[in-house]
């Protein structure tokens, strides 16, 4: 049998530094536990850019088709800010999902008890919370044409199309569907159906996918509504499915929930490989942060948790990615923060290697 395969990216400003600390775990598994992968790296980005001229070679798209899954850990920079739209380091992970037709963006949102503290809301609002957002996207108003800025009469005019078939929300629907399988059994999509026809379209795809799934329990609601349904209690949902657009939006404020954004992994999913696998892409959802990297203060956990992500999503190794979400669990119950979770009274902060050691010898712990 040959081991599962795996495309490394690091990228940009921490990026390097956070997905080192995810070989170490793999490693881990390979030492400890007898699993082992066939990991290969290359150059994503502005890092690609400055070697090849080019934010994503022919030859790394190539590879990125080809392996099981593809953890990528950020990309961007000031530095880059000047360059051409069309090869600033964004446009290789735009391609990526482009190519790999990456549809379904799976966005958790879970509260570690440790942290509940740190969210905006009362604890008892988002402890224990744990939710899944599954945006869709490769389509909406964000790939919709006519699209563009034009000339009309005496003034410019900002045009953006909103546009779906019914085959891209029937393939999302099916997902996250599957997915609700898997959880709690129980999803809600959202969309403005009382306002937009595309929305009405959504709500009619959904509805008939739903049918397929008796033991799901499908409700809907208004996206707007959902956003304050999501600060008011958010622990009345387990997976919700929507647009892009809406989902962006959706994701990032359940995202803040938690309190931390930089501690949140997301996956996205595409149609099955030859082998029935999904292809797929993990990264954590905090950006490159030229700000600290190469100074040891970034927090690896959101990309350490993205690679769970991949065993349980792309490997099929449940009992494996929970043993990574303990340890993170545990080593935030201990009381370990980097400096983004500001570190408590009387202890600095963990650098990001030493948060790394922390995670191990909770992996350590666990067997």
């Amino acid at each position: 049998m040959t081991n599962p395969s795996l495309l490394i990216l690091p990228g940009d400003g921490i990026g390097p530094e956070v997905m080192a600390e995810v070989r170490r775990i793999i490693d881990w598994f390979g030492d400890r536990l007898g699993l082992t992968f066939d990991v290969s790296e290359d150059l994503v980005g502005g890092a690609a850019y400055d070697a090849h001229g080019t934010p994503l070679t022919d030859a790394t798209m190539s590879r990125a088709q080809e392996v099981d899954a593809v953890l990528l850990g950020a990309v961007g920079g000031p530095k880059y800010d000047v360059l051409d739209f069309s090869v600033k380091p964004e446009r290789g992970l735009l391609r990526l999902r482009k190519e790999m037709d990456l549809f379904a963006n799976l966005r958790p949102a879970q509260c570690f008890d440790a942290l509940a503290d740190f969210s905006s809301l009362k604890r008892d609002v988002v402890a224990g919370l744990d939710i899944m957002i599954v945006r869709e996207l490769t389509s909406g108003v964000y790939f919709g044409e006519p699209r563009g800025i034009i000339e009309e009469g005496n003034e410019r005019v900002g045009i953006n199309t909103q546009r779906y078939t019914e085959s891209e929300i029937d393939r999302v629907a099916c997902a996250a569907f599957e997915l609700a399988m898997k959880r709690g059994r129980k999803l809600c999509s959202m969309e403005k159906a009382n306002v937009m026809e595309s929305g009405v379209l959504w709500r009619e795809v959904v509805t008939r996918v739903g049918a397929d799934y008796p033991d799901v329990e499908l409700s809907h609601m208004y996206a707007d509504a959902g956003a304050m349904q999501l600060t008011r209690w958010p622990k009345q949902f387990d997976v919700i499915v929507t647009d892009n657009l809406f989902g962006d939006l959706l994701s990032d404020l359940a995202a803040m929930l938690t309190g931390s954004l930089g501690m949140l992994p997301s996956a996205s999913l595409g149609a099955p490989m030859a082998n029935g696998r999904p292809k797929a892409l993990y990264e954590p959802v905090h950006g490159s942060a030229p700000d600290i990297a190469g100074q040891g203060k970034a927090n690896p956990i959101a990309c350490i948790l993205s690679f769970a992500m991949a065993l349980r999503y792309s490997f099929d190794m449940g009992d494996e990615a929970t043993r990574v979400e303990k340890a993170v669990e545990r080593v935030l119950a201990d009381g370990h923060r980097t400096a983004d979770l500001l570190g408590e009274e009387g202890r600095a902060p963990l650098s990001t290697s030493e948060m790394g050691d922390a995670v191990i010898a909770a992996l350590d712990a666990s067997l």
